[in-house]
């Protein structure tokens, strides 16, 4: 059956496909589910956010047709962000840095969006750095702009219920563990409140870099892995809605990335794979039987001028 005509591309957010890995995995593993989160219309899961942000806002009347919404953003929020407040007609601005990938901070320009960038040391994604901007757009919230808040805003979460609902679905069977890396934390919270409303067994773990492990060691640093590890605790995240954390270093995640195209033909970015990378480790510790689930958190098209796929 040929899917319907859409009477606003926002209709076509949400319901991505599920993959079961088949040519990656090691013997004697779980089943590892990975949800193609960059099939949403500007390549990642922040589509959903983005949505849940602008109409929450618009049902309360915080938003109206003369307004300025701003964030700040590592790339994929305010592209998200941007595509939505394109489709009705608000203005938005994005406050970033040059740590980012060029692709998404281009993505924010051509949807109509302001950007500002602040600059990195290094080209490092540090704590820091987020003070920085979230300090930049304090300031223009106290110029009249409506700050989206997406490391706090109760919306998030919510927006992220349907992705639940549709990986127990699509899954179709218990599920052991659902791995994710955190950045706002408001995917995994609102997955989490899905699935362990479903089955309180099934496990939650947070994923981070090594080298930025707050949730892991307390202690946070300097990584390249875009959308994640702020350097503190997201406060969406509390520390009741998941049941562990665990760290990788970056370079793993770097090639689990480039494995996944070469392998499974997913093309997702560092997040995606550290995602994956993770499901693999607890799905040799699980052992056949049990089962997996992760996402890939967007597409790799949006690193090609970067290093991720240099020379790969």
């Amino acid at each position: 059956m040929a899917p319907p005509v859409y009477h606003s591309i926002r209709q076509t957010i949400g319901l991505t496909p599920m993959v079961k890995l088949s040519r990656m995995l090691p013997a004697n593993c779980a089943d590892i589910f990975v949800k193609l989160e960059y099939f949403n219309p500007t390549g990642s899961y922040k589509d959903r956010l983005a949505l849940a942000i602008v109409e929450a806002a618009e049902r309360r009347g915080d938003i109206g047709p003369d307004v300025t919404l701003a964030e700040y953003t590592g790339g994929s929020t305010g592209s998200s962000l941007a595509f939505i407040c394109a489709t009705k007609g608000y203005h938005f601005k994005a406050i970033s840095s040059d740590a980012f990938a060029r692709e998404k901070l281009q993505t924010i320009k051509l949807f109509g969006a302001d950007l500002e960038i602040l600059p990195s040391v290094g080209g490092q994604i540090t704590p820091d750095l987020f003070v920085r901007m979230e300090e930049r757009v304090l300031q223009l919230q106290k110029e009249g702009c409506y700050w989206t808040r997406q490391f706090v805003n109760p919306d998030i979460a919510p927006g992220y219920h349907p992705m639940g609902r549709e990986i127990l679905e699509q899954v179709g069977r218990r599920i052991d563990v659902f791995c994710a890396a955190v950045g706002t934390g408001g995917m995994l919270t609102g997955v989490s409140d899905v699935l362990k409303g479903s089955d309180p067994s099934t496990r939650v773990v947070a994923l981070e870099p090594a080298s930025s492990a707050f949730l892991s060691t307390g202690k946070s640093g300097a990584h390249h892995i875009e959308g994640i590890a702020i350097g503190r605790r997201p406060p969406m995240l509390q520390e009741d809605g998941y049941d562990s954390a665990m760290a990788f270093e970056e370079g793993r995640a770097r090639e689990t990335a480039r494995e996944l195209a070469r392998k499974e033909g997913i093309f997702a970015g560092t997040s995606s794979g550290l995602n994956v990378c993770a499901a693999i480790e607890i799905g040799k510790q699980l052992g056949p039987g049990k089962t997996v689930v992760t996402v890939a958190c967007d597409s790799g098209m949006k690193y090609l001028a970067g290093d991720l796929f240099v020379d790969f």
